[in-house]
């Protein structure tokens, strides 16, 4: 027999829960430390794999195709890994895939120092990407339930402004500090390090992560009274002109990275790439944060039109660069338009997706990244040993222009979900 008290109670606890001012005060000081530091390893594995397979087996080709093997695993394992985390919870989902990730990096450490045929490398690569933990998504998937469920509703939209920035920045300064620590590392120990470290970092952050107390703002969507939208509710025309925007992001990253270590190697410092490459994510990541603060009326559409392009200048700069002093300064404009463009599609993605499908969503998204990084690296490598430093670097530019071409088709689209 239903019991109408109980009924009024229900109704009246999401007005009870709303009732913080701050995503900080909702979660706790100790979430954001303990979820930036847990972004470290999937920020470490491709430029990890990248280094140590170069370092070991002294061939860009073989490192870029394993990478790339990283990527595919990635893209077979991403989604279906925020479908589980959307449909069984985070925590269940993370303690399972950091488990397997771990078993994942030792293999391949194994048996890239191994007599092992480049085969059985790929396929060490793919079970890496295949069981990485979906840190960042989850994290945005996570606090965009707690905006949703913990703060009062005249703080939301300021507040998912301000989250989408800082998740944009923290992916970017763990992008940057993650192929700084692989570079010191491997430079100053082993190309082995880079990838045991990882392992450890899984082993302690990411199972905090995974056991945060605010891992409960994700709820399951059997517990959330409706049925799970289905995965076709994301193949629209607004979410996909997105998704094609992040892929570029990926395509840029990859292909500059593996542009850098072509150019390093030239100079006989390949392990080096990694200190080099950090100056884009510099300036990134300042410009991340700094979305936070645009005004409302620098709309989402206008933000991506403009720092988009400013990536195609930065692009045509780096493959006209004659000095080491002039890449970094092109590294640095690049840098200065991916950050505030990143933070405009993670928005629209969280904008313009189903709430039972957040996790998935995001995975889309970031798993996109990781897809275009990994495939942009085996092209690159492949462009880099059949026709130098200078055949690789046109890449960068093909991958701005993607980037460009999304936010113009982003015009065209409708809003909403």
């Amino acid at each position: 027999m239903m019991n109408p008290q109980n009924d009024d109670a229900r109704a009246a606890e999401p007005e009870r829960e709303a009732r913080h001012e701050t995503v900080v005060s909702a979660v706790g000081r100790t979430y954001f430390p303990v979820a930036l530091i847990a972004r470290l390893p999937y920020a470490m594995m491709v430029i990890g794999v990248l280094t140590l397979v170069v370092s070991v087996r002294g061939s860009l080709t073989l490192g870029g195709a394993t990478s790339a093997m990283v990527g595919i695993g990635t893209a077979v394992s991403g989604p279906l890994i925020g479908t589980a985390a959307d449909r069984f919870g985070q925590r269940a989902v993370l303690l399972v895939a950091v488990v397997l990730s771990v078993a994942s990096l030792l293999t391949l450490t194994a048996v890239v120092y191994a007599d092992t045929p480049p085969a059985v490398v790929l396929a060490a690569a793919l079970l890496i990407g295949a069981t990485t933990p979906q840190i960042p998504p989850m994290s945005r998937s996570r606090l965009v339930g707690v905006i949703n469920r913990r703060l009062r509703p005249e703080r939301r939209p300021r507040a998912l402004n301000g989250t989408m920035a800082y998740e944009s920045a923290a992916d970017e300064i763990t992008f940057v500090f993650g192929p700084m620590i692989v570079g010191v590392l491997a430079t100053l120990l082993s190309p082995s390090a880079p990838i045991l470290a990882a392992v450890l970092l899984s082993a302690a952050f990411v199972v905090a992560f995974a056991l945060h107390r605010s891992v409960r703002e994700t709820q399951r969507s059997s517990e959330a009274g409706e049925p799970q939208a289905s995965f076709a509710s994301l193949l629209t025309p607004r979410l996909l002109v997105v998704i094609a925007g992040v892929l570029g992001i990926g395509v840029l990253f990859g292909s500059t990275l593996t542009s850098l270590t072509s150019l390093m190697e030239d100079a006989g410092h390949g392990e080096r790439a990694g200190l080099v490459y950090a100056a884009m994510g510099v300036g990134s990541a300042a410009f991340a944060l700094a979305a936070a603060w645009f005004s409302t009326s620098f709309t989402l559409r206008a933000r991506w039109l403009v720092f988009s392009a400013l990536i195609v200048l930065g692009a045509v700069g780096l493959y006209l660069s004659p000095s080491i002093p002039l890449v970094l300064v092109s590294l640095l404009v690049i840098g200065i338009g991916v950050g505030p463009t990143l933070v405009t599609e993670y928005s629209l993605v969280s904008q313009r997706s189903p709430a039972s499908r957040s996790a998935t969503a995001m995975s889309l998204a970031s798993t996109s990244i990781v897809i275009g990084q990994s495939a942009a690296s085996a092209t690159t490598g492949y462009l880099a040993d059949a026709f130098g430093t200078r055949g690789a670097a046109l890449v960068p530019i093909a991958a701005a222009l993607v980037v460009l071409a999304a936010a113009v088709a982003n015009l065209r689209v409708r809003d909403g979900r």
